[in-house]
């Protein structure tokens, strides 16, 4: 059984991303994910380890224990998830909340303002 530091390696290259093309898709530094795939380095935190499996596509219980397998047969892969649709922090959450709140009309006008301000 590979450890959990092979795991992560595999599925990274599997998925043809580089440390620093998954540590930025996480968001983390290149260094926590040269960390993650060090024999003696450190264990990513579960949400870190839910984003690895959805990014890479492979089983989070494969990545996180080693058991099953690595893929679903066929290649297919679809993600129970994706974090980046929920909001990230306080503000996000406020937002959305916000907009919730707002009729369709007025959802697109807020919309419209918010992508003036991201520029």
């Amino acid at each position: 059984m590979y450890t959990m530091s092979t795991r992560i390696l595999r599925a990274r290259r599997l998925a043809n991303l580089t440390q620093t093309s998954l540590a930025a898709k996480v968001g983390v530094h290149r260094s926590a994910v040269a960390q993650w795939e060090q024999p003696n380095g450190t264990s990513p935190s579960v949400q870190h380890l839910e984003q690895i499996a959805t990014l890479t596509g492979v089983y989070f219980e494969w990545l996180a224990t080693g058991r099953g397998s690595m893929r679903p047969n066929g290649g297919e892969f679809d993600p129970t998830i994706d974090m980046l649709d929920f909001a990230q922090t306080e503000f996000e959450c406020r937002i959305l909340e916000c907009a919730r709140r707002l009729s369709t009309k007025n959802q697109k006008i807020a919309c419209g303002i918010l992508e003036l301000l991201a520029g």
